[in-house]
C-alpha cells in the first residue's frame, strides 16, 4: 500500500514537472490570443486614476484600425468613434457631434500596445498564482531602447483564456489600468452611424 501510494505521489510531481510553465511561455501564449485582436476584435475598460482629480474609467470597443471609446464622467457622457482617416466626438450634454481628422494614435491604441513583446522589453518575474491566474511584475530591462516605455508594469493573465485580465502601468502619480478583456467585436459596435444620432448637430472641421 505504501509503495503504491509512494508511485502515485511521484507520478503527480512528474506530471506538474511536465505541465510547468515559465512565465516566458505563459506570456507567449498570451501573445498568440492577443495577436487575434485585430482579425476578430476586442473589448476593454480603460481605468485612469489621476492625482487630486480621481478615478474615470472608459469602455473602450477595438477592430482594426476602428474603435469606439464610451466615457461618463459624474454624469458627462462622451463617445468618441475613430478609423484611420477620421473622428466622431458625441457630447451628449451639448447633443453636439464634432468631425475632425484622425491624427495619432488613441492612448487606449497606445497603451493596449503595451502588451506586445513584454518578454523582449521587460525582465519578468512571477509574483504570485492562483487557480485562475498569474500574477507578473515586469520591470523594464536596461536593454531597452524605447524611451517612452513605462518602468514597470503588473500583469496578469488567465489561466483559462490566457488572455490579459489586466495590466496595470504607473508613471509620475498617474495609474492606468486596462482590464476586463473580452475577444470579439462586431463591425456595427465600432462603426459611427449618424441615424443614431438624427437630432445632434454636426460639426465638421475635416
Amino acid at each position: 500500500m505504501k509503495r503504491t501510494l509512494t508511485v502515485i505521489v511521484a507520478a503527480l510531481f512528474a506530471a506538474v514537472a511536465l505541465f510547468a510553465q515559465t512565465p516566458e511561455e505563459i506570456i507567449a501564449r498570451m501573445d498568440q490570443e492577443v495577436d487575434r485582436f485585430d482579425a476578430e476584435g476586442f473589448s476593454m475598460v480603460m481605468e485612469i486614476k489621476l492625482p487630486l482629480l480621481g478615478t474615470f474609467s472608459s469602455t473602450i470597443h477595438m477592430l482594426g484600425d476602428k474603435c469606439k471609446s464610451y466615457i461618463d464622467a459624474k454624469g458627462e457622457v462622451a463617445i468618441t468613434w475613430w478609423d484611420a482617416d477620421t473622428k466622431w466626438e458625441y457630447e451628449a450634454s451639448k447633443n453636439e457631434i464634432t468631425i475632425t481628422p484622425t491624427q495619432e494614435d488613441s492612448d487606449a491604441e497606445k497603451n493596449v500596445k503595451s502588451l506586445s513583446g513584454v518578454t523582449e522589453g521587460y525582465d519578468v518575474k512571477l509574483t504570485k498564482e492562483t487557480a485562475d491566474a498569474w500574477y507578473f511584475r515586469c520591470t523594464k530591462s536596461k536593454s531597452n531602447p524605447k524611451k517612452d516605455d513605462p518602468k514597470k508594469m503588473d500583469l496578469v493573465v488567465s489561466k483559462t483564456t490566457y488572455l490579459p485580465i489586466s495590466n496595470s502601468i504607473s508613471e509620475k502619480g498617474v495609474k492606468v489600468t486596462l482590464r476586463d478583456f473580452v475577444l470579439g467585436v462586431s463591425e456595427e459596435e465600432v462603426t459611427f452611424n449618424p441615424a443614431d444620432y438624427p437630432n445632434a448637430t454636426i460639426i465638421d472641421k475635416r
